[in-house]
């Protein structure tokens, strides 16, 4: 789809910020690879968050190149328009929208990689590429690389010097302009309306594919994407699997469900977790165990500030929760001990945060030199302790063997403190046993 006339706009500025920030070199970008999911049939294709990032274009096949100084600073290698293909799969960009629609300068098909690549790099010592990458586009870049750089001896020009692009781009990513928060937000509001349905349509004896099913709904009926990773819907003790997605048991009526499900729109994900009672109210070890979590996650959001580290939080949040295992009898020790000898470990044995953007465990440094790094205005990460209790866990009261607990929420660092993005995904007991009864 072409870009608007705004679209466009930011798409240049943000290139243009790029480009300052190389200071002179050429940048090449790889579209994403096609991936085969079964005999002929694919997986839905997904764009390389930092092709789509400086290009807006959502194809494969495609390469970028940024040049500033050069006479074209920004070149786009397409595939060219086939409108037999365009019958089967719909049209293509091409050469023509290339320019026209995404704003490059010039275009060329991306057959023709080889045979004009080089005038760019034949002009330059340093190259940025993305180093990770090992596919088969990539690998083509690389080699054109190579083979312009093999010529120096005899021209005494190209290349000397392959840079990252991951670090330019992925500090650029890490703190959201205006236009990356609206997206972002839009993807966060339809997370939390998808939680809330599910708050309301839960009953016992409903399979987890079922709630599955409901979100999954909800995320398209409202125009994203999908899910920006796959849902996790974990009934009783399946909550006490962190990465638990096989979503194929029944709810029983004392459990609590955990939900993390976030939806991903115009390329920005949301991350939402939050754990109810499948029946009307906690019982009293669920609850115990959930104003733990809650008091923890409260104490960390409010020490989210610009300047503040996200190590910070982690330990703030740490904090709060050793010292409740130590009240309801999980664990032994004052809260100093606790963290010291990290007996927490066996009950929360994650990170409390990571950033978020276009990717849900999104890019960018969480140190700058040995310290950890200060928050900004602008930043976008989780806030997410949790509390699993192993159902077999013989030494610990069985009214908390099988609780598994985690509350979620997005959060924006702004000039006067913090926002939480997913507060109208209700987290506090009194909402949610309120909202369980209504529909229970």
């Amino acid at each position: 789809m072409p870009l608007s006339s705004e679209d466009r706009r930011v798409l240049a500025d943000r290139r243009a910020r790029v480009m300052a920030a190389m200071g002179d070199g050429v940048m090449l970008l790889a579209a994403a690879p096609e991936k085969i999911r079964s005999a002929d049939v694919e997986y839905p294709f997904r764009q390389d968050s930092d092709f789509d990032y400086v290009t807006g274009l959502g194809e494969p096949e495609s390469v970028a190149v940024l040049a500033p100084g050069h006479a074209e600073p920004y070149a786009l290698f397409v595939r060219p328009r086939d409108p037999e293909r365009a019958l089967w799969v719909g049209p293509r960009a091409g050469v023509e929208g290339a320019v026209d629609d995404f704003g490059a300068v010039t275009a060329y098909p991306i057959s023709d990689l080889e045979k004009h690549l080089p005038q760019w790099l034949a002009a330059t010592e340093r190259v940025f590429v993305d180093l990770s990458r090992e596919d088969t586009l990539s690998t083509r870049l690389l080699a054109i690389v190579r083979h312009v750089q093999s010529g120096r001896p005899r021209t005494g020009a190209g290349p000397t010097t392959l840079l990252d692009a991951r670090e330019i781009l992925h500090e650029l990513r890490l703190v959201k302009t205006p236009d990356e928060l609206a997206r972002l937000r839009a993807a966060i509001a339809i997370a939390c309306e998808a939680h809330r349905e599910a708050m309301r349509v839960a009953r016992p004896g409903m399979f987890e594919y079922e709630i599955e099913a409901l979100i999954d709904y909800t995320f398209r009926r409202r125009g994203a994407t999908g899910w920006a990773y796959p849902s996790i819907v974990a009934g009783g003790a399946n909550a006490t699997i962190l990465h638990y997605t096989a979503n194929d048991c029944p709810l029983g009526a004392d459990d609590l469900l955990l939900i993390d499900a976030g939806a991903e729109r115009a390329g920005y994900c949301a991350d939402v977790t939050r754990t109810w009672p499948i029946g009307r109210r906690f019982a009293p070890a669920q609850r115990d165990c959930y104003e733990a979590v809650l008091a923890a996650q409260l104490a960390a959001i409010a020490g989210a500030r610009a300047g503040a580290t996200l190590e910070s939080i982690h330990t703030t949040a740490l904090r709060v929760l050793a010292e409740a295992l130590a009240t309801i009898g999980l664990v032994d020790g004052s809260v100093d001990e606790i963290v010291e000898k990290e007996s927490y470990k066996r009950f929360y044995m994650h990170r409390t945060s990571h950033w978020l953007g276009r990717d849900v465990h999104d890019v960018g440094r969480y140190r700058v030199g040995d310290a950890p790094r200060p928050l900004a205005p602008g930043m976008v990460f989780t806030v997410e302790p949790g509390l699993y209790v192993p159902a077999d866990a013989e030494d610990v009261a069985p009214e908390f063997r099988g609780i598994g607990i985690r509350i979620e929420d997005d959060v924006l660092v702004t000039d006067g403190g913090a926002e939480v993005l997913s507060a109208a995904a209700p987290k506090h007991v009194a909402e949610l046993e309120a909202l369980r009864a209504e529909a229970v």
